[in-house]
C-alpha cells in the first residue's frame, strides 16, 4: 500500500484515487483568477486539522495578507502557529518594515538559492512540517528560466528527504497550454492544472491531474468550484472546453 496523503479537499481525493501520495512534489499550475493559491491554502489547513505540520512560503504576497485570506474562509491559522506546527516563511518582504519584528522566518535575498533552502530546512526542521507550499516557485526563476530545473531538483530533494509533501504553484499566463517551463514540468512529479475558461459566456472553474507518479489517477477533467468553505471538485463530473 501506498502511503499517501489526503488533499482534504472535497472530491479532490476521489480524483486522485484516494490522495498524493507521500512525498511527491506537485506542480499547481494555473493562469489568473484559477484559485491557485486557495486551493494550496486549502490544503496546508486540511492538513492542520488531521495534526499534520505545515509550512506556507510566501513569495507574492504579504504574510499579513495571507493569513487574512485565509481567515476569510474560517481557516484561522494563527492558534497553529500558537502551537508551533504552522509557519509562513516570509519571501516576499525581505524583512522590509515590521516583518523581521514579527515573521521567525525570512529569507532577505530572492537571488541566493542557498539562503532560500537553509531557511526552508530551518522551518521544516522546527515544526516537523510534512506539507509545503510554495507560493509561487515561478518567482525563484522568473529571471533565470536557464537555472528552473536546477532548482526544482534542490528544491525537492530537500523536501523529499525531509519527509514533507508539497505543492509548488506555477503561474502560466492566459491560454499557455503548458504548465510553466519543460524544466519545472519533468523535474516534479506530479502535475495539477487548474483553468477557467468561458462557456457559453460563463467563466467555468475546472481542474486536470496531467500526472501523478505512484497513484492511479483520473483522466478526465473535472469542473470545480470556490465556494465560502473554500474548493470543491466535482469527480462524478466531466467538464467539454
Amino acid at each position: 500500500m501506498i502511503a499517501r496523503v489526503k488533499t482534504g479537499i472535497p472530491g479532490m481525493d476521489e480524483v486522485l484515487n484516494g490522495g498524493i501520495p507521500e512525498r511527491n512534489v506537485v506542480l499547481l499550475s494555473g493562469g489568473p483568477g484559477t484559485g491557485k493559491s486557495i486551493f494550496s491554502q486549502q490544503f496546508i489547513w486540511s492538513g492542520l486539522e488531521l495534526g499534520e505540520p505545515g509550512i506556507y512560503v510566501a513569495l507574492e504576497e504579504h504574510p499579513v495578507q495571507i493569513r487574512q485570506n485565509m481567515a476569510q474562509f474560517g481557516w484561522d491559522v494563527r492558534k497553529y502557529e500558537d502551537d508551533g506546527i504552522f509557519a509562513i516563511v516570509d519571501a516576499f518582504t525581505a524583512g522590509i518594515g515590521k516583518s523581521r519584528e514579527y515573521e521567525k522566518y525570512i529569507i532577505h535575498d530572492l537571488t541566493d538559492t542557498r539562503e532560500f533552502i537553509d531557511v526552508l530546512r530551518s522551518a521544516i526542521k522546527d515544526i516537523n512540517a510534512k506539507r509545503v507550499v510554495i507560493d509561487s516557485v515561478t518567482t525563484l526563476y522568473i529571471n533565470k528560466p536557464a537555472l528552473a530545473r536546477s532548482i526544482i531538483l534542490q528544491l525537492k530533494r530537500v523536501l523529499a528527504g525531509m519527509g514533507a509533501t508539497a505543492l509548488f504553484v506555477s503561474q502560466i499566463s492566459v491560454g499557455e497550454r503548458g504548465f510553466g517551463g519543460p524544466g519545472v514540468e519533468h523535474g516534479v512529479d506530479g502535475i495539477i492544472r487548474l483553468d477557467l475558461d468561458e462557456i457559453d459566456g460563463e467563466l467555468k472553474r475546472s481542474l486536470i491531474v496531467w500526472k501523478m507518479r505512484g497513484t492511479r489517477h483520473s483522466m478526465r477533467r473535472h469542473p470545480f468550484e470556490i465556494k465560502d468553505e473554500g474548493v470543491i471538485v466535482y469527480p462524478e463530473k466531466v467538464l467539454k472546453i
